[in-house]
């Protein structure tokens, strides 16, 4: 078995970890990388990497959101188990769009856009789209919290500023309140004088999406089926556009994952293995496993840092990165003279 190849399984894994869950491309990455990045492994081999290692990936979100998602857990009550199934329910709703248009359509986009300009068009157009949306959003205001009393024994729920709970504790908060001097009475402006107020009330939770945001957002991974554009891009950009907070559309990307990703690494490896007879030799199989553990690892570090950063800022900075890097790969492979060539 040689180091230096396991050495470059690692490269790639971190690579894999980080751009998974970043809105930046992965595919865009790897095919950088595998320009300066040769494994010495058989070609049947590598197609088959690239797909599984994304298992370790997968992995991460499980370990870290594994509580949350198992509606088993010891320490949820009927109603908690009851979140998680409805949950895993829009997961699966959103997934269906994406599951018939990759059947129908992956071989041929692999096979007709799978190119240097297609990846770099696309990193640039969607980084483009971030930049908008983003500003246009502006910063996410989660919809008001009720102010009475919960007694359903449901989660908190969101509601409007004229709901009949808001109402009851205006009405409450009037009669109690002690009385305050007369004032005159604010003029009011005209209807066509009145400022312009932007409203960004958004979906805080993923629990209270409704299926329609759900498959609306399932709808737009099936945009990922275009190399460059992103997986978790399209859907926390489509979550962005149908009113979802940052957290909440990076998190329901991540829960998205598992089925897709899970699924289509399986299915590759069951061809692979099983149908097309593949035998690995030592070093592949060093190679495949370094690569599964340190994409594992690295995620784990990505999705905490996305967490974490969209607290304080917006995905602006991620669209900036997109254009950069589609003038990149444009550039390499123009210079490279393999501009509609990619492997």
């Amino acid at each position: 078995m040689e180091l230096i190849e396991l050495f470059k399984a690692a490269i790639i894994g971190i690579v894999q970890g980080i751009t998974e869950w970043l809105p930046i491309s992965s595919t865009g990455h790897m095919i950088i990388a595998d320009e300066f990045i040769q494994l010495n492994v058989s070609p049947d081999f590598m197609k088959i990497f690239l797909v599984v290692i994304q298992l370790g990936s997968i992995m991460a979100v499980i370990v870290l959101y594994f509580k949350r998602l198992n509606p088993f857990a010891s320490s949820k009550n009927k109603e908690g188990r009851k979140r998680t199934w409805w949950l895993w329910l829009k997961v699966a709703v959103a997934c269906i769009p994406a599951a018939i248009v990759g059947l129908l359509l992956d071989n041929w986009f692999e096979e007709n856009f799978y190119n240097a300009i297609t990846v770099a068009l696309a990193l640039v157009l969607y980084g483009v789209a971030f930049i908008i949306v983003e500003r246009f959003k502006g910063a996410d205001k989660p919809l008001e919290k009720a102010t009475v009393p919960d007694v359903s024994n449901e989660p908190t729920a969101y509601v409007g500023k004229h709901s009949a709970a808001a109402l009851a504790a205006q009405s409450i908060t009037a009669k109690t309140a002690p009385p305050s001097r007369k004032t005159a009475p604010a003029k009011r402006r005209p209807a066509s004088k009145q400022p312009h107020k932007q409203n960004n009330e958004v979906v805080a939770e993923v629990d209270n999406l409704s299926f329609a945001r759900a498959l609306g957002i399932g709808l737009f991974q099936c945009l990922a089926i275009v190399p460059g554009t992103s997986r978790s891009g399209a859907t926390i950009l489509g979550g962005r556009i149908l009113g979802v907070s940052r957290a909440a559309a990076a998190e329901f990307s991540f829960f998205l994952a598992i089925p897709v990703m899970f699924g289509w690494s399986l299915l590759r490896t069951f061809k692979a293995f099983v149908l097309d007879g593949i035998v690995l030799t030592n070093t592949e199989w060093g190679v495949f496993t370094v690569g599964v553990i340190v994409a594992f690892l690295v995620s784990i570090l990505a999705i905490k840092f996305l967490m974490e950063y969209i607290r304080k800022h917006s995905f602006e900075i991620f669209g900036w990165y997109r254009i950069v890097l589609g003038i990149v790969v444009l550039g390499f492979f123009a210079l490279s003279g393999q501009l509609f060539i990619v492997q």
